[in-house]
This record gives C-alpha cells, sequence and structure tokens, in this order.
C-alpha cells in the first residue's frame, strides 16, 4: 500500500502539460535489463569540476551506483536519488570507501556548474565525511551519453513540447570491472538489498533479473481533457491491485473473526 502514491507522485510528472510523445513512445520508456553488459570504459564526460574524464577512470578497485537521469529533473530524477540517499544512510558501508556512487545526466546541454551544485546538494543531505571523493556527477555529449545508456539499456526520449526528458526510475550497480551485476527499480529502496547487491557486485556476482514497476509521466492532452491510454491503462491496473489487495486483507480478517467465535 505505501508504494502507491509514491507511483501517483510518479506518474504526475508531466501532469498538466501538452506532450508530443505518443503511447506507443511512451511504451519504450524502460530498462532492459543487460545482465553482465560491459559499459563503455573509453566514453569521456566531464565531472562537476569540468574535467575531461573517461567512464574507466571510475572503476577497477569498488562497485558502483550508476544513476542515470538529468539535473533539472522537475520530479522523477529527484525522488529517486532522493530515496537512494536514504537507503545508503541506513548502511555501515560508506561513499568512497566500500562503495563509490556515479550520477550521469542524459542531457547534454547540462553544464559542470550544475553538476556541482546537484553534487554539493546532495553531500550535504548524505552527512559523511569522505564521500565527496567517491560520489561524481558528470555531464557530457550525445553519443558518449547514448552509448552509456544503450549499454545498460537504460530507454528515455526528449520531449521537445515540455523540454523534459521521459525515462524509468532506477538505478544499476556495478561491478569494479564495470558490469551491470543489478537493477533496482522505483524511487523506494530496502537497505539490505542494496547492500546485499554491493556485495554480489564486489565479488563480481551478477544478480537475477527483477520484476520492475515503472513510475511514467501522466500524458495528458489539454486540448480533449484527457489523459493517455496508457496512463489510464496503468492506472487503472494499479487501482484494480490496490482493490483486490484491499478485498483479500478484508476476506482474511472476516475468516479470521469467525474461527474465533465459539
Amino acid at each position: 500500500m505505501k508504494l502507491l502514491p509514491a507511483i501517483l507522485i510518479g506518474l504526475a510528472s508531466l501532469a498538466a502539460h501538452a506532450s508530443e510523445l505518443p503511447d506507443s513512445a511512451l511504451r519504450q520508456i524502460r530498462f532492459d535489463q543487460r545482465i553482465n553488459a560491459q559499459i563503455p570504459f573509453a566514453a569521456t564526460f566531464r565531472d562537476e569540476t569540468g574535467k575531461s574524464v573517461r567512464l574507466g577512470d571510475y572503476f577497477g578497485r569498488k562497485p558502483v551506483i550508476l544513476v542515470l537521469g538529468y539535473y533539472g529533473c522537475p520530479m522523477l530524477c529527484t525522488l529517486v536519488s532522493n530515496g537512494l540517499v536514504e537507503t545508503m544512510q541506513d548502511l555501515k558501508a560508506d561513499i568512497g570507501n566500500q562503495f563509490d556512487v556515479l550520477e550521469v545526466s542524459i542531457s547534454p546541454l547540462e553544464t559542470p556548474p550544475l553538476a556541482a551544485a546537484k553534487k554539493r546538494e546532495y553531500l550535504r543531505h548524505y552527512g559523511r565525511r569522505g564521500a565527496d571523493a567517491g560520489w561524481n556527477f558528470l555531464t557530457g555529449d550525445e553519443p558518449a551519453i547514448r552509448q552509456l545508456a544503450d549499454a545498460v539499456g537504460f530507454r528515455y526520449a526528449y520531449d521537445p513540447a515540455i523540454k523534459q526528458y521521459a525515462h524509468p526510475s532506477g538505478f544499476i550497480v556495478l561491478t569494479p570491472q564495470g558490469k551491470v551485476s543489478r537493477y533496482f527499480f522505483g524511487v523506494n529502496f530496502r537497505g539490505e538489498e542494496l547492500y546485499a547487491a554491493l556485495q554480489d557486485a564486489s565479488a563480481n556476482r551478477a544478480g537475477s533479473p527483477v520484476r520492475q514497476l515503472l513510475l511514467l509521466c501522466f500524458h495528458y492532452s489539454p486540448v480533449t481533457g484527457k489523459y493517455g491510454a496508457l496512463i489510464l491503462g496503468g492506472v487503472r491496473a494499479i487501482g484494480l491491485a490496490t482493490f483486490v489487495a484491499l478485498a483479500v486483507f478484508v476476506t482474511r480478517s472476516l475468516r479470521g473473526d469467525h474461527k474465533l467465535r465459539p
């Protein structure tokens, strides 16, 4: 039940805006789970200081949490990052010691100063010493961004009408050799699951594909005053699932009460 509010919040990212993305395009917004896939070490980006770096520079000794999104995202990216930070605060392991975090913008228009501002914000939120060296925020050009996104199966699209990106929510745990070990979906994550995934990645073990519940954005048309069929179907499915869960709960409660009667 607790997941429902988060789902509805994520769905509202494009609410009340005119979107040019059709339902057929929104159906492609997802993670293609590519367990054991290798990320492109030679791809070049810019770190938060403006320095040119290779993805391979961040690998070799520790597992890495890869977060794809964009720093100007008005909704979903912030929810994912906040959820990740809160989960990492529950871990005994520290960023920069047992694992690193790599945030990469999918927007080629974003710049190192914006990445630096995001880094300062999340370092304050995280609140642990030593995280600065292990938490990096990158920006890059379209070819490098696409190369990385394709390697890990991150499917996204730009909507020019509202100047925003439609993208899935979650992050990826990579091995020290830069191979995909585990996917995490949504905006809320369990600390014990993340810790176990980092342990597996550290030992170069690959996890299994997991079922994903995508947080898609509302596709709203101000002309017709209606939501797209894809989103309506998703909302109806969520409502039906909630109703079924509630019905099961009530039925079991009544059965338990009946058994207790003399």
